[in-house]
C-alpha cells in the first residue's frame, strides 16, 4: 500500500507540470520591415498558436527567437516558408532540455547531502536558496544581515541581503530574478553574495568597497513565479497575481515601475507577456522595493540583472532622447564589459536600453534613475539563444564569474564618484 501511495504522489507531481515534448526554439530572420510587421500581426493575432517569445528583434538585428508548442510546429514552419522566412532550429526538443536540467539537479542536490555543503553549479529551489541564505547569514553575522522589506502576492517572504560594515553608508541595490524563468539570474545571485563575504578581508577591491558602502542584494525578487517554475511551468515568466475580468494570471514586474508607466513595449492585456499591471505599483514584489529605496533615502546605484542576451544597458528604455548622465553611463558601461570579457571571452553589446535591445517602459532601472539613483544599470546575461532561458548548469559558474568583473568595476566607480 505504501509503495502505491507513493507512486500516486509521484504521478500527481508529474502530472502537475506542464511539459514541453516536441516543442522547438525557431530563430526566425526578416529581410524586411514588412516581415517583421508580419511576424509581429501573426504573434498577435493567432493566440491559438500558443507562441512564446524568447526574444524579440534587437535594434540593427531582425531576428527573433519563439519557443513553437509541438502541436503548433508543422502550421508555423508552412508558414514561415509560405512567405520566405529563413529560420533555424535553436532547441529541437525543449523537454530534452527541461529534462536534463531536472537530472542535473537531483545529482546535485545527492551532492549536498553527501557533502553537507552547497553547490554553487547546480540550480535550486526557492527554499534551498532561503535556506542558504540564512546559512550565509549565520555564518556571517558581522557582515550580512537578512531583511524582509515584503510579502509577494501569494504571501511568500521577500528577502534582502544586507552587506554592511558600519552605520550610514551610500548603499547600492542588487537584484536577481525578477523574470521566474530567468534561473541563471539568481545562480549567479548566489555565487555573487558568497563572493562578497569570502573575499571582504582577502580582496582590497572587496574590502575597500564594503568598508565605505552599504550592498542590498534581492536574490529572487519574484518569488511567487521563481516557485512556480520548479513546480508547474518551467517558462513562466510573470508574478502569480490574480486580474480582475481575466482568466490570465500574472504581471510583468519589469514593466510595472512608475517610469513612464504604460508607455511602448508594455500591453494592457492581461494574458501578454509584458502585461504592465492595473496601475503602477500594483505588485507587491515592486512595490516592496520603491518603498525601501525610497525610505533609505541614501541609495547611489541600481543594478537589475537579467538573461539572456549578453548585454549590459543603461537608462532610458522608453526613450530616445539620452538622459543626463548618459555620456559617464555609457562609458562606465563600456569598461563594464571590457572586464567582463577579460575572463572568457564572453562579448557583450551596451548602451541605452531602448538603443541596444527594445522599447520598454516601466522598468526597474528607469524608476532608479528617476528617482536619484544615477548609476542605474540592467545586464542580460549569457547566452545569445543557443539555450535562451535553459542555460545549462555548467554555465553558472563562468557567468557568475565574468560578471563579477563588470558589477565590481560599476560599484567601485560608484564608489569613487559620490554625488
Amino acid at each position: 500500500m505504501r509503495a502505491f501511495v507513493i507512486f500516486c504522489a509521484l504521478l500527481g507531481s508529474a502530472l502537475s507540470h506542464k511539459l514541453f515534448t516536441g516543442d522547438q526554439v525557431l530563430r526566425i530572420t526578416a529581410d524586411s520591415e514588412e516581415q517583421l510587421a508580419l511576424l509581429q500581426q501573426t504573434y498577435e493575432r493567432e493566440k491559438h498558436l500558443e507562441l512564446d517569445l524568447w526574444r524579440e528583434p534587437l535594434r540593427g538585428s531582425p531576428v527573433v527567437d519563439v519557443r513553437v508548442p509541438f502541436s503548433s510546429l508543422q502550421t508555423v514552419k508552412a508558414f514561415l516558408e509560405h512567405h520566405g522566412f529563413q529560420y533555424e532550429v535553436m532547441i529541437h526538443d525543449v523537454q530534452a532540455l527541461l529534462d536534463e536540467e531536472k537530472a542535473a539537479m537531483d545529482r546535485s542536490r545527492k551532492r549536498e547531502r553527501d557533502t553537507g555543503s552547497f553547490d554553487y553549479t547546480s540550480y535550486h529551489t526557492l527554499e534551498e536558496i532561503y535556506a542558504w541564505m540564512d546559512s550565509l547569514v549565520a555564518e556571517n553575522p558581522d557582515l550580512v544581515s537578512k531583511i524582509t522589506i515584503g510579502q509577494s502576492y501569494e504571501k511568500r517572504p521577500l528577502h534582502v541581503l544586507k552587506f554592511s560594515t558600519g552605520a550610514d553608508r551610500p548603499a547600492i541595490w542588487l537584484d536577481t530574478g525578477i523574470h521566474a524563468r530567468e534561473w541563471i539570474t539568481p545562480a549567479t545571485g548566489i555565487w555573487t553574495a558568497k563572493k562578497i563575504v569570502t573575499e571582504y578581508g582577502r580582496d582590497p577591491s572587496v574590502t575597500a568597497l564594503l568598508n565605505t558602502m552599504d550592498i542590498f542584494f534581492e536574490i529572487v525578487v519574484n518569488p511567487d513565479g521563481y516557485a512556480f517554475t520548479h513546480s508547474s511551468n518551467r517558462m513562466w515568466r510573470k508574478t502569480r497575481s490574480i486580474s480582475t475580468g481575466s482568466d490570465c494570471v500574472g504581471v510583468d514586474p519589469n514593466r510595472n515601475w512608475q517610469a513612464n508607466y504604460g508607455g511602448p513595449g508594455t500591453s494592457s492585456n492581461p494574458c501578454s507577456e509584458v502585461y504592465r499591471g492595473p496601475f503602477a505599483h500594483s505588485e507587491s514584489e515592486v512595490k516592496s522595493i520603491a518603498d525601501f529605496i525610497l525610505g533609505h533615502g541614501n541609495f547611489k546605484a541600481m543594478i537589475s540583472i537579467h538573461s539572456f542576451s549578453q548585454m549590459l544597458m543603461y537608462p532610458y528604455g522608453y526613450s530616445y532622447d539620452p538622459g543626463p548622465d548618459a555620456e559617464e553611463l555609457h562609458a562606465l558601461a563600456k569598461r563594464a564589459v571590457e572586464a567582463l570579457e577579460s575572463l572568457h571571452g564572453t562579448k557583450y553589446t551596451y548602451g541605452s536600453m531602448i538603443s541596444t535591445i527594445y522599447p520598454a517602459s516601466g522598468t526597474t532601472v528607469d524608476w532608479g534613475y528617476a528617482n536619484g539613483l544615477k548609476y542605474s544599470f540592467t545586464f542580460e546575461l549569457r547566452d545569445t539563444g543557443r539555450y535562451g532561458f535553459l542555460l545549462p548548469a555548467d554555465q553558472i559558474m563562468p557567468t557568475a564569474q565574468e560578471t563579477w568583473l563588470a558589477l565590481l568595476t560599476i560599484m567601485e566607480h560608484v564608489r569613487d564618484h559620490p554625488y
